[in-house]
């Protein structure tokens, strides 16, 4: 009853926040810049809750997540500008693609542990984009041309799937299971987890997910190039989860969403903006060192459920 509750609630709320943002955007209230901080804030939360999953989920210390977000990225302009589809088929493509990456990525280099996990896929997210620099089909050095697709819908929904999947997932079996392998992992193998299967799905998931991300983000700009994808993107992704809190949802939303808008605000400024996030990141591990809402979910304030998940 409690999870229904909470579910209906959630479903009442994002549509509220659709719909008041969808008469501004008619009405002419919100003009193409802030449209366009919307659109991104949505890309931003998608890329923060794809890596929730892998790093505050199941404990795996991921850095290359940007080389799923530019698989999606290409695929899906590759399915609109070459092939002529639909773009949310494109958006399907990409992210199943990106999900494919995962993958293969995940079976050979989840058997990791640690700083050589970071490693691998840091080196994985480098082989793509270099791949994409040296492929002419898709633009090379100079980028790839893509018409603007994506609307505050797109984004929009976009957000929703990607929350309500993952949120169901960190309260499903596979979540328990993937909660027990980051505590400790050598206890969960010992319980019978089988914790290679547990860890490869929840990182082939976040790839889908930054997939669809990337898919959204090649048709808000008419162009990508591959420096777009490069170490740093990665590490601006996993600043929103760890701002946030390892093992929250909820923070890393709220992270996504307050360093979206401060980037916004200074992005005539991009030595200050990365000024900023360093220093919030040093202000957060000193006073703060589990982050804005550490494992806690925003719906233990309002008592919809118990500690320890993602209640959607």
């Amino acid at each position: 009853m409690k999870k229904s509750k909470a579910f209906w609630v959630y479903i009442i709320f994002a549509l509220v926040i659709y719909t008041i943002v969808q008469v501004m955007i008619s009405g002419g209230t919100l003009d193409l810049y802030y449209q366009n901080i919307l659109i991104q804030m949505c890309i931003n939360i998608m890329l923060a809750v794809s890596l929730h999953i892998v790093i505050g989920i199941t404990g795996q210390f991921s850095i290359g997540h940007a080389g799923f977000m530019a698989v999606g990225a290409y695929f899906s302009a590759i399915a609109t500008m070459n092939l002529g589809l639909p773009f949310f088929v494109a958006l399907i493509i990409g992210a199943v693609a990106a999900g494919f990456a995962g993958l293969l990525v995940g079976i050979p280099t989840l058997r990791l542990k640690g700083d050589y996990l970071a490693i691998a896929t840091l080196g994985f997210a480098e082989i793509i984009r270099i791949v994409f620099l040296n492929i002419d089909y898709v633009g090379g050095a100079a980028g790839m041309v893509v018409t603007n697709m994506t609307t505050w819908t797109f984004a929009f929904v976009g957000v929703v799937l990607t929350i309500f999947v993952i949120a169901n997932f960190t309260n499903s079996r596979h979540g328990r299971g993937a909660i027990a392998i980051r505590e400790d992992e050598i206890a969960a193998d010992a319980m019978g987890i089988n914790t290679t299967y547990y860890k490869v799905v929840a990182f082939t998931i976040g790839a889908i997910f930054a997939g669809l991300a990337g898919g959204i983000y090649s048709h808000n700009f008419f162009i990508i190039q591959p420096t777009t994808f490069n170490f740093l993107k990665s590490f601006d992704i996993l600043i929103y989860v760890v701002l946030g809190g390892l093992g929250s949802l909820s923070g890393s939303v709220i992270a996504a969403i307050f360093l979206t808008i401060v980037s916004a605000y200074l992005s005539n400024f991009p030595e200050t903006r990365m000024i900023i996030y360093s220093l919030v990141l040093i202000l957060v591990m000193l006073y703060r060192p589990t982050g804005l809402m550490g494992t806690k979910e925003i719906t233990h304030l309002f008592k919809f459920g118990k500690k320890g998940g993602s209640k959607v």
